[in-house]
């Protein structure tokens, strides 16, 4: 499916109850696999049991915190996609790192049916754990009006949730495109309440709307709504689209939990760098480093650097934004970044037939959910090029190290390069190298990450739940996405 940009008056579709067909929202590779019984049992695993398992190969965590974290209940983050590293160190030291943790994250059309689960799969998971509640008619602050699922990319899976959600709701769901740059889009906003225009040009109210809105969705959607939006746009501003602001939670949230025994893992992060500074950063850390521009997602604004033409290459570029972070860079052992607590460096895939070894990261699907937040799906992606000793002259290390999968075509439409997709199937999974306590981890770093980025949204917003502009400020001083927000 297109995720092109209209270029005329666009419309919403009417989806109606049944139908859901699911070869439209899976890849046909995810779809014919069979999910891996380690994943599968993974997945059913149980809260206990997890508990049980952690604690045990981490005697000083403590269970009660971590069953308090597992049973935590978002306020404004309620879904979340976390990407993770499988990294280690120099003494044989494993652990998944997280790089960043995503709202709208995908994720459905790459995972294999759950054996003794439904057609709809981990989409109905979703609704019906966290969409459901969430949106459900006899919420004291609903409006009068009907559902919808608006977009700004991948259409394969937003068009499934629309789907699902009419069928477990009962009622038809419109279904829009919202894309940034739309000259006259579906939907618009009156009074804090969203409007969603039909195929007869009739606008129609929305009581709830499936928010899959990935650039910049704070230009479009209003901070203060009451369409109640799932994920709200403080979750993307607390940290899920915004890498300063998440960087900065993390770091309080390990604060908080240092007496537990847990932590967030991260990469050496410094933040608030201004391009002129990135050079000294990067000459800090060895001269192995990953910018990013705090903002962006789907891989875009993350430069690798791991030679002065690649620092080059970066300086010469200009942005829209005034500040970066500047994170120690996971490379082979080799050519990683020297931090305070020495390197850390990819396990990687196990080797091919030819003996190569590639870059990959496992992305982490959960939900918050009556029953706390609970795993919804897993996939991986490797990286194009496999991750050599030593650098070569001209060699570009994004190829080793970059795993993302979307690339943007020059129409401004989005692809996917599905030939770097690791599914969770009985083919791929071994490849990976992983185990079930690594999933767990995995499953625990995306949690914690969660909360902590939930936590800096409930900071963000006051008793009566207005934005804390200035504390924002104070966080994100960047005075070009300041204004962003404000218009």
């Amino acid at each position: 499916m297109s995720d092109a940009i209209p270029q005329s008056k666009t419309m919403a579709k009417m989806v109606q109850p049944g139908e859901f067909e699911a070869l439209n929202h899976w890849y046909p590779r995810a779809l014919n696999a069979t999910i891996h019984p380690m994943v599968n049992f993974f997945l059913f695993l149980g809260q206990e049991r997890i508990i049980s398992r952690y604690c045990h190969l981490h005697p000083t965590v403590d269970g009660d915190a971590l069953r308090e974290i597992l049973n935590y209940r978002c306020k404004y983050f309620l879904w979340a996609g976390a990407d993770l590293l499988n990294v280690t160190s120099a003494g044989g030291k494993r652990q998944m790192v997280v790089i960043e943790n995503n709202s709208c994250p995908s994720g459905q059309k790459s995972m294999p049916w759950v054996e003794d689960s439904q057609e709809q799969g981990s989409y109905r998971w979703l609704v019906e754990r966290s969409f459901k509640p969430f949106a459900g008619k006899n919420k004291r602050s609903a409006i009068p009006g009907a559902l919808a699922v608006i977009y700004d990319k991948n259409p394969m899976e937003a068009s499934g949730y629309a789907a699902v959600i009419a069928d477990v709701m009962k009622e038809p769901v419109y279904y829009a495109d919202f894309y940034e740059n739309d000259k006259d889009p579906a939907v618009r906003f009156e009074d804090g309440i969203m409007y969603v225009r039909d195929e007869k040009e009739q606008w129609h109210p929305i009581r709830a709307a499936f928010r899959y809105l990935t650039q910049r969705p704070w230009n479009r959607l209003p901070l203060h709504s009451k369409t109640r939006i799932f994920n709200p746009i403080i979750a993307c501003l607390a940290g899920g689209r915004n890498k300063m602001v998440a960087a900065k939670a993390y770091d309080i949230f390990n604060a908080e939990l240092a007496e537990s025994g847990l932590k967030i893992n991260v990469p050496e992060t410094i933040w608030d760098v201004s391009k002129n500074e990135v050079p000294l950063w990067v000459k800090k850390m060895g001269g192995h480093a990953v910018v990013k521009v705090p903002y962006s997602n789907a891989g875009q604004g993350v430069y690798t650097i791991v030679s002065k033409e690649e620092l080059d290459a970066f300086m010469s570029l200009d942005f829209p934004y005034d500040r970066f972070i500047v994170q120690s860079l996971v490379g082979n052992y080799h050519w990683s970044s020297a931090g305070p607590k020495g390197k850390l460096y990819h396990v990687g895939t196990i080797p091919n037939s030819k003996g190569k070894t590639y870059v990959a990261d496992l992305r982490m699907m959960v939900s918050s959910s009556e029953q706390g937040i609970r795993p919804l799906c897993v996939y991986a992606r490797r990286a194009k090029k496999p991750l050599e000793d030593r650098i070569e002259d001209g060699v570009q290390s994004w190829d080793m190290l970059g795993t993302n999968l979307s690339f943007k075509n020059p129409d401004g439409s989005w692809g996917s390069d599905t030939d770097r997709l690791v599914l969770m199937d009985r083919r791929d999974f071994n490849k990976l190298g992983i185990g079930l306590d690594d999933l767990i981890e995995a499953y625990i770093q995306t949690v914690l990450s969660m909360v902590a980025i939930d936590q800096m949204a409930q900071t963000l917003m006051n008793k009566q739940g207005k934005f804390r502009m200035r504390l924002f400020q104070s966080l994100n001083n960047d005075d070009a996405l300041i204004s962003e927000i404000m218009r």
